[in-house]
C-alpha cells in the first residue's frame, strides 16, 4: 500500500501486537509511517524484538493485562505520554480458549468471564478513554479487529469468543453513530480464518480440509490481510463510511 496513505506523524496503540495479527498490523502501520504503541500481556521478548527492529523513536513496546482497569489506565496514559496523543486505538487483543458445554458450572462461568473481561470490557474502556481523548483533541478513529463468529454464531466450545465479537461489533456501532459529531470515526473488521498460530490451533482441532472448503479463494488470510485494511482506514481516507464493517474472510463470509 505504500505511496497510497501516508501516516507519517500519526500516533496508534494496538492491542495485542506482539504476534499474529496485532504483530502484522504494528509492522504495517510502522511501514506506512505511523508511531505506534505496541501493547503486550506476557510477550515480553517477541515485543522487544519487534520494537528494536522497527525503531525505538517508532514503536513502544508497553506491557498491560486486558483484564485490569488499572493497566488499561496505565496504558492509555503511556501511550498519550510517548508522542503527546492518540490518534488511532486498534482493539485486536483477544483471548480463544476452549471451555465444554459439559464443564461444570463454576469453571464455566469464571472461563466466561475472564473472556468477556479480556475481549470485549477491556475494549469498551479504551474505546470510552479514546472517545474522550478525542473530543478534547479534534477527532480520532477507533478500530476493532472482530470476526465472522459475531454473526453468524461460534463453535459450542467457543461460544464466548464470538459472544464477546458480538458485543464488540455493537459498541463501535454505538461510538460511532452518537460520535460522528465529534468527528470520531469507528471501523469493524469481519475476520476470517488467519494463519496465525491461534489459527493453526483451530486447524489442529478441526482439519484444514474442513475449514478451507468453507473458504471461496482456497486459503487462509494472512496478517499482512487484514493490516492492509487497518492502514486503510487509519489513513481517514474512510471518513464516511464510519461505523462500517469490512470483511476479510476470504468471501467465506459476506455481511
Amino acid at each position: 500500500m505504500s505511496g497510497f496513505v501516508d501516516l507519517t506523524g500519526k500516533t496508534v496503540l494496538v492491542t495485542g501486537g506482539s504476534r499474529g495479527i496485532g504483530e502484522g498490523i504494528v509492522r504495517g502501520l510502522v511501514g506506512e509511517g505511523a508511531n505506534v504503541v505496541l501493547n503486550y500481556g506476557s510477550s515480553l521478548e517477541q515485543a522487544e524484538v519487534i520494537a528494536d527492529e522497527l525503531g525505538r523513536d517508532r514503536c513502544l513496546p508497553v506491557q498491560a493485562n486486558m483484564a485490569s482497569w488499572q493497566d488499561l489506565d496505565r496504558l492509555w496514559a503511556e501511550a498519550i505520554a510517548w508522542k503527546g496523543r492518540v490518534d488511532v486505538l486498534v482493539n485486536n487483543a483477544a483471548i480463544r480458549q476452549p471451555i465444554s458445554m459439559q464443564a461444570p458450572s463454576q469453571e464455566w462461568n469464571a472461563h466466561w468471564l475472564h473472556a468477556l473481561q479480556v475481549n470485549l470490557v477491556a475494549t469498551a474502556h479504551l474505546s470510552r478513554l479514546a472517545v474522550l481523548h478525542y473530543q478534547q483533541a479534534g477527532g480520532g478513529i477507533v478500530m476493532g479487529i472482530s470476526a465472522r463468529i459475531a454473526v453468524r454464531g461460534d463453535r459450542p466450545d467457543f461460544f464466548h469468543d464470538g459472544a464477546s465479537k458480538g458485543g464488540m461489533n455493537s459498541l463501535l456501532r454505538g461510538i460511532a453513530r452518537f460520535y460522528a459529531q465529534d468527528n470520531i470515526q469507528t471501523y469493524l473488521l469481519c475476520v476470517g480464518v488467519i494463519d496465525t498460530r491461534q489459527g493453526k490451533d483451530m486447524v489442529s482441532i478441526y482439519g484444514a480440509e474442513e475449514m478451507l472448503s468453507e473458504i471461496p479463494m482456497g486459503s487462509f488470510g494472512t496478517p499482512q490481510d487484514v493490516a492492509n485494511v487497518v492502514v486503510f482506514c487509519a489513513s481517514g481516507r474512510a471518513r464516511y463510511s464510519s461505523g462500517a464493517t469490512i470483511d476479510v474472510t476470504g468471501a467465506s463470509f459476506i455481511h
